[in-house]
Protein backbone atom coordinates (compact mmCIF):
# COMPACT_ATOMS: atom_id res chain seq x y z
CA UNK A 1 0.00 0.00 0.00
CA UNK A 2 1.47 3.38 -0.88
CA UNK A 3 1.76 6.84 0.85
CA UNK A 4 -0.84 9.23 1.32
CA UNK A 5 -0.87 11.54 -2.04
CA UNK A 6 -1.10 14.85 -2.64
CA UNK A 7 -4.05 14.79 -3.61
CA UNK A 8 -5.51 13.35 -0.70
CA UNK A 9 -3.70 15.45 1.51
CA UNK A 10 -5.66 18.68 -0.22
CA UNK A 11 -8.55 17.26 0.73
CA UNK A 12 -7.99 17.35 4.88
CA UNK A 13 -9.50 20.33 6.40
CA UNK A 14 -6.59 19.93 8.92
CA UNK A 15 -3.48 20.26 6.51
CA UNK A 16 -1.15 22.95 5.40
CA UNK A 17 -3.42 23.55 2.48
CA UNK A 18 -5.54 25.77 4.53
CA UNK A 19 -6.41 29.14 3.23
CA UNK A 20 -4.06 32.31 4.52
CA UNK A 21 -6.67 34.63 5.65
CA UNK A 22 -4.51 36.12 8.59
CA UNK A 23 -4.11 39.53 7.21
CA UNK A 24 -6.68 39.96 4.96
CA UNK A 25 -8.73 43.06 5.63
CA UNK A 26 -12.32 42.63 4.70
CA UNK A 27 -14.58 41.16 1.78
CA UNK A 28 -14.53 43.71 -1.22
CA UNK A 29 -17.96 44.19 -1.98
CA UNK A 30 -20.64 47.45 -1.68
CA UNK A 31 -22.81 48.58 0.85
CA UNK A 32 -25.91 46.97 1.44
CA UNK A 33 -28.43 48.27 -0.72
CA UNK A 34 -31.25 50.17 1.23
CA UNK A 35 -34.38 53.02 0.95
CA UNK A 36 -31.18 55.75 0.31
CA UNK A 37 -29.72 54.16 -2.43
CA UNK A 38 -33.25 52.76 -4.18
CA UNK A 39 -34.66 56.37 -4.18
CA UNK A 40 -31.62 59.03 -4.27
CA UNK A 41 -28.02 58.46 -3.17
CA UNK A 42 -25.63 58.68 -0.31
CA UNK A 43 -22.49 60.60 -0.11
CA UNK A 44 -19.35 58.57 1.20
CA UNK A 45 -15.68 59.59 1.73
CA UNK A 46 -12.44 57.48 0.70
CA UNK A 47 -10.41 57.61 4.17
CA UNK A 48 -7.38 55.26 2.52
CA UNK A 49 -6.40 53.24 -0.23
CA UNK A 50 -4.97 50.17 1.24
CA UNK A 51 -3.41 46.71 -0.06
CA UNK A 52 -5.20 43.63 1.15
CA UNK A 53 -3.26 40.20 1.15
CA UNK A 54 -3.66 37.39 -1.83
CA UNK A 55 -5.57 40.07 -3.90
CA UNK A 56 -4.13 41.80 -6.79
CA UNK A 57 -6.42 45.18 -7.04
CA UNK A 58 -6.31 47.47 -3.96
CA UNK A 59 -9.33 48.46 -1.54
CA UNK A 60 -10.96 51.77 -1.01
CA UNK A 61 -11.83 52.13 2.42
CA UNK A 62 -14.85 54.31 2.51
CA UNK A 63 -17.01 55.68 5.32
CA UNK A 64 -20.69 56.57 5.09
CA UNK A 65 -22.68 58.10 7.76
CA UNK A 66 -25.35 55.60 8.98
CA UNK A 67 -28.97 56.22 7.57
CA UNK A 68 -30.49 55.57 11.30
CA UNK A 69 -28.26 56.66 14.04
CA UNK A 70 -25.34 58.45 15.03
CA UNK A 71 -22.14 56.82 13.78
CA UNK A 72 -20.02 55.96 10.75
CA UNK A 73 -20.23 53.08 8.82
CA UNK A 74 -16.72 51.88 7.34
CA UNK A 75 -17.20 49.58 3.50
CA UNK A 76 -14.38 48.19 1.68
CA UNK A 77 -14.66 48.93 -2.46
CA UNK A 78 -12.27 47.47 -5.19
CA UNK A 79 -10.19 50.54 -6.12
CA UNK A 80 -11.10 51.74 -9.76
CA UNK A 81 -8.30 53.30 -11.21
CA UNK A 82 -8.37 57.22 -10.00
CA UNK A 83 -9.79 56.96 -6.81
CA UNK A 84 -7.90 58.97 -3.92
CA UNK A 85 -7.77 59.53 -0.59
CA UNK A 86 -10.26 62.37 0.55
CA UNK A 87 -12.60 61.61 -2.66
CA UNK A 88 -16.26 61.64 -2.12
CA UNK A 89 -17.80 58.73 -3.89
CA UNK A 90 -21.65 58.66 -4.01
CA UNK A 91 -23.68 55.26 -4.28
CA UNK A 92 -27.96 55.30 -5.19
CA UNK A 93 -29.89 55.56 -8.43
CA UNK A 94 -29.55 59.30 -8.64
CA UNK A 95 -25.64 59.74 -8.42
CA UNK A 96 -23.79 61.13 -11.17
CA UNK A 97 -21.36 59.23 -13.44
CA UNK A 98 -17.76 59.80 -12.26
CA UNK A 99 -15.08 57.33 -11.38
CA UNK A 100 -15.61 55.50 -8.32
CA UNK A 101 -19.35 56.19 -8.30
CA UNK A 102 -21.78 53.35 -7.84
CA UNK A 103 -25.41 53.48 -9.81
CA UNK A 104 -28.28 50.57 -11.10
CA UNK A 105 -26.88 49.28 -14.31
CA UNK A 106 -29.97 50.80 -16.07
CA UNK A 107 -29.06 54.37 -14.89
CA UNK A 108 -25.75 54.30 -16.90
CA UNK A 109 -25.14 55.06 -20.42
CA UNK A 110 -24.21 52.90 -23.53
CA UNK A 111 -20.44 52.58 -23.61
CA UNK A 112 -19.98 53.19 -20.19
CA UNK A 113 -17.02 51.65 -18.82
CA UNK A 114 -17.71 50.02 -15.16
CA UNK A 115 -16.33 46.84 -12.64
CA UNK A 116 -17.66 45.22 -10.23
CA UNK A 117 -20.65 44.44 -11.41
CA UNK A 118 -23.72 42.95 -9.77
CA UNK A 119 -25.17 39.71 -11.34
CA UNK A 120 -28.69 40.43 -9.01
CA UNK A 121 -29.32 43.55 -7.17
CA UNK A 122 -27.81 43.67 -3.91
CA UNK A 123 -25.79 40.95 -4.13
CA UNK A 124 -22.38 43.36 -3.88
CA UNK A 125 -20.36 42.57 -6.83
CA UNK A 126 -19.83 39.83 -8.72
CA UNK A 127 -17.96 40.06 -11.84
CA UNK A 128 -15.29 42.36 -13.59
CA UNK A 129 -13.24 42.49 -10.03
CA UNK A 130 -9.67 41.90 -11.01
CA UNK A 131 -7.07 44.21 -11.22
CA UNK A 132 -7.28 46.22 -14.34
CA UNK A 133 -10.64 44.41 -15.71
CA UNK A 134 -14.04 46.23 -16.44
CA UNK A 135 -17.17 45.18 -18.23
CA UNK A 136 -19.07 47.62 -20.82
CA UNK A 137 -22.68 48.73 -20.81
CA UNK A 138 -23.90 47.44 -24.78
CA UNK A 139 -27.75 47.88 -24.38
CA UNK A 140 -30.54 48.45 -22.39
CA UNK A 141 -34.24 47.46 -22.48
CA UNK A 142 -36.92 50.06 -23.35
CA UNK A 143 -38.23 49.93 -19.39
CA UNK A 144 -35.23 49.51 -17.81
CA UNK A 145 -35.34 46.04 -16.63
CA UNK A 146 -32.81 44.54 -18.47
CA UNK A 147 -29.10 45.44 -19.26
CA UNK A 148 -26.76 44.39 -21.81
CA UNK A 149 -23.21 43.92 -20.53
CA UNK A 150 -19.93 42.79 -21.92
CA UNK A 151 -17.92 40.88 -19.28
CA UNK A 152 -14.03 40.82 -19.42
CA UNK A 153 -14.23 37.22 -20.80
CA UNK A 154 -15.82 38.62 -24.01
CA UNK A 155 -18.99 37.04 -23.25
CA UNK A 156 -22.19 39.10 -23.16
CA UNK A 157 -24.84 38.99 -20.36
CA UNK A 158 -28.23 40.03 -19.93
CA UNK A 159 -28.50 41.38 -15.94
CA UNK A 160 -31.11 43.13 -14.16
CA UNK A 161 -31.38 46.48 -14.60
CA UNK A 162 -31.34 47.16 -11.11
CA UNK A 163 -28.02 45.49 -10.35
CA UNK A 164 -25.52 47.83 -9.33
CA UNK A 165 -21.73 48.50 -10.59
CA UNK A 166 -19.23 50.70 -10.41
CA UNK A 167 -17.83 53.41 -13.04
CA UNK A 168 -14.58 52.98 -13.81
CA UNK A 169 -11.58 50.28 -14.11
CA UNK A 170 -10.32 48.05 -11.11
CA UNK A 171 -7.24 50.04 -10.42
CA UNK A 172 -3.49 47.37 -10.46
CA UNK A 173 -3.53 46.90 -14.59
CA UNK A 174 -0.77 45.24 -16.00
CA UNK A 175 0.05 43.57 -12.48
CA UNK A 176 0.78 40.28 -14.54
CA UNK A 177 2.88 41.81 -17.06
CA UNK A 178 5.76 42.27 -15.10
CA UNK A 179 8.58 39.64 -15.17
CA UNK A 180 9.21 37.32 -11.40
CA UNK A 181 13.28 37.19 -12.07
CA UNK A 182 13.58 35.40 -9.40
CA UNK A 183 12.18 32.27 -7.24
CA UNK A 184 11.61 34.73 -3.97
CA UNK A 185 9.23 37.07 -5.76
CA UNK A 186 7.28 34.06 -6.71
CA UNK A 187 7.26 32.02 -3.14
CA UNK A 188 6.01 35.76 -1.62
CA UNK A 189 3.31 36.15 -4.29
CA UNK A 190 2.36 32.91 -3.24
CA UNK A 191 2.05 32.51 0.55
CA UNK A 192 -0.88 34.73 0.99
CA UNK A 193 -3.12 32.79 -1.79
CA UNK A 194 -3.04 29.58 -0.30
CA UNK A 195 -1.14 28.05 -3.52
CA UNK A 196 0.67 24.68 -3.94
CA UNK A 197 4.20 26.18 -4.63
CA UNK A 198 6.80 25.13 -6.30
CA UNK A 199 4.52 22.13 -7.40
CA UNK A 200 6.40 18.74 -7.48
CA UNK A 201 5.58 16.97 -11.07
CA UNK A 202 4.47 13.46 -10.14
CA UNK A 203 6.94 11.83 -12.37
CA UNK A 204 9.55 13.02 -10.68
CA UNK A 205 8.52 11.11 -7.58
CA UNK A 206 8.85 7.54 -6.29
CA UNK A 207 6.60 4.90 -7.27
CA UNK A 208 4.94 5.32 -3.26
CA UNK A 209 4.21 8.71 -3.25
CA UNK A 210 2.04 9.05 -7.02
CA UNK A 211 0.73 6.62 -9.24
CA UNK A 212 3.19 8.51 -11.90
CA UNK A 213 6.38 7.71 -9.87
CA UNK A 214 9.07 5.71 -10.73
CA UNK A 215 10.82 3.62 -13.37
CA UNK A 216 13.76 4.16 -15.87
CA UNK A 217 13.89 7.65 -17.12
CA UNK A 218 11.20 10.35 -16.26
CA UNK A 219 8.05 9.09 -18.06
CA UNK A 220 4.18 8.26 -16.88
CA UNK A 221 4.23 5.05 -18.54
CA UNK A 222 0.51 5.10 -18.18
CA UNK A 223 -2.91 7.33 -19.83
CA UNK A 224 -3.10 9.73 -17.76
CA UNK A 225 -6.44 10.04 -17.95
CA UNK A 226 -8.83 8.56 -15.09
CA UNK A 227 -12.59 8.03 -14.39
CA UNK A 228 -14.76 10.12 -11.76
CA UNK A 229 -15.26 7.32 -9.49
CA UNK A 230 -11.25 6.67 -9.27
CA UNK A 231 -10.35 5.87 -5.44
CA UNK A 232 -8.80 8.67 -4.03
CA UNK A 233 -5.11 7.88 -4.25
CA UNK A 234 -5.24 6.61 -8.05
CA UNK A 235 -7.22 10.10 -8.93
CA UNK A 236 -4.45 12.15 -10.73
CA UNK A 237 -3.93 13.74 -14.26
CA UNK A 238 -6.70 13.94 -16.46
CA UNK A 239 -9.71 13.32 -14.13
CA UNK A 240 -13.12 12.52 -16.50
CA UNK A 241 -11.60 13.70 -19.56
CA UNK A 242 -13.50 14.15 -22.56
CA UNK A 243 -11.17 13.91 -24.97
CA UNK A 244 -7.34 14.03 -24.58
CA UNK A 245 -4.45 14.78 -27.40
CA UNK A 246 -3.85 18.10 -29.68
CA UNK A 247 -6.52 19.92 -31.59
CA UNK A 248 -5.95 18.72 -34.47
CA UNK A 249 -7.86 19.69 -38.10
CA UNK A 250 -7.53 24.18 -37.65
CA UNK A 251 -9.71 26.09 -36.22
CA UNK A 252 -12.80 24.54 -37.33
CA UNK A 253 -12.55 21.81 -35.60
CA UNK A 254 -11.76 24.08 -32.68
CA UNK A 255 -14.98 25.97 -32.68
CA UNK A 256 -16.67 22.59 -32.99
CA UNK A 257 -14.85 21.32 -29.83
CA UNK A 258 -16.26 24.79 -28.03
CA UNK A 259 -19.86 24.34 -28.87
Amino acid sequence: MGRVIRGQRKGNPKSIWKTHNLHRVAPAKFRTLDYSEKHGYIKGVVRDIIHDPGRGAPLAKVQFRDTKSFKLNTEYFLAAEGMYSGQYVYCGEKARIDIGNVLPVNKIPEGTIICNVEHFAGDTGQFARTSGTFATIIGQAEDGSKTRVKLPSGIRRTIVGGARAMIGIIAGGGRNERPFLKAGSKHYKAKPKRKMWPKVRGVSMNPVEHPHGGGNHQHVGMPTTVGRNAVAGRKVGLIAARRSGLLRGGIKNLKFQKE
